[in-house]
């Protein structure tokens, strides 16, 4: 059996998983976050994936199967001076594990992994071997990418568009526990948005391909101080960062014509974005449960890598 294990140590998730014949098996768990917080120091979160990520393993590997290769996240992008210390837990695990069964490791950057992770959930693993424009909206990135088949890398990622301050994720969260939501809030703040009866026609804010949403936590706080009810703050917030994607995607459309259009992140998993921009695009969209982080992506790549797909 041609079996591949991929590890991603996030700043928000422990995750491993294996890739076989086409089939992907992920196990993860969230890093505790305490009520009222909006993350964590970097030192507790390695602490916490060090915790973790024995118990993933354990959980996902019962069955005795042979692997052919095993890759990592070792860095948040494809970029000089990308690094956070939570993805040094993975990699500890990952070289010891390729040490002790004697197969090869391949370092991948997260956002690397969540792209791998929505082309496989789309069923568009073809594009793999293409040029497209994915965006990467998270608490951590709000940016499109340019992605151009690469053979020591699998595929190469250019920075084309991006947002100037704050991330999509970021403003969810932060809007979200001024909402009284648990961390991270991305699920809970879509709950009340469906629920909301207006809709909001939101110019963003844009120069050039780059958008600015930081005005986004600066409104929804007016708005609670104004009184308004919670599932319409909610709804703002989404819409707004729709909007800011919607301004993103038609100026890159402009400049780099009507090539596929891939979304991957934890705050693509909501579906008022998702609906809203397959409809007017044909854009490619991870499922939900690929889209938020997962090692599921990296898994795919290491079987590329490996030669095995």
């Amino acid at each position: 059996m041609l079996n591949t294990l991929g590890i991603d140590t996030s700043n928000y998730t422990t995750s491993a998983a294996v890739y076989n014949n086409g089939k992907i098996a992920q196990r993860k768990m969230l890093l505790p976050v305490k009520k009222g917080e909006l993350g964590l120091r970097q030192s507790d979160a390695v602490f916490h994936h060090v915790q973790q990520l024995p118990l993933v393993l354990e959980e996902l590997l019962k069955e005795k199967i042979e692997y052919k290769a095993v890759g990592v996240s070792n860095r948040p992008r494809n970029i000089e001076g990308s690094y956070m210390p939570c993805f040094t837990v993975g990699m500890g695990t990952a070289k010891a594990i390729s040490l002790s069964l004697g197969i090869p490791m391949y370092t991948f950057s997260h956002q690397a992994g969540h792209i791998a992770a929505a082309l496989y959930s789309a069923d568009k693993p073809e594009l793999i071997n293409s040029t497209f424009i994915a965006f990467h909206v998270s608490g951590g990135t709000t940016e499109a990418v340019l992605v151009t088949p690469d053979k020591d890398n699998v595929f190469n990622t250019e920075i084309i568009a991006q947002s100037l301050d704050l991330k999509g994720g970021q403003a969810v969260d932060r809007v979200g526990t001024m909402l009284n939501l648990p961390f991270p809030c991305g699920m809970e703040l879509e709950k009340l948005a469906l629920k909301a009866n207006t809709n909001f026609k939101i110019k963003p804010t844009l120069k050039g391909t780059d958008c600015c949403l930081s005005g986004v936590e600066n409104k929804c706080r007016d708005m609670l101080k104004k009184g308004y009810a919670k599932e319409e703050i909610a709804m703002y917030c989404l819409q707004s960062i729709l909007a800011a994607l919607d301004g993103m995607t038609k100026e890159l459309i402009k400049k780099y014509g009507n090539i596929p259009l891939l979304f991957a992140g934890g705050v693509m998993s909501n579906s008022i974005i998702r609906n809203e921009l397959t409809s007017k695009y044909g854009a490619y969209f991870a499922k939900p449960q690929f889209s938020s982080d997962n090692a599921a992506g990296i898994a795919v790549l290491t079987a590329v890598k490996g030669g095995i797909i």
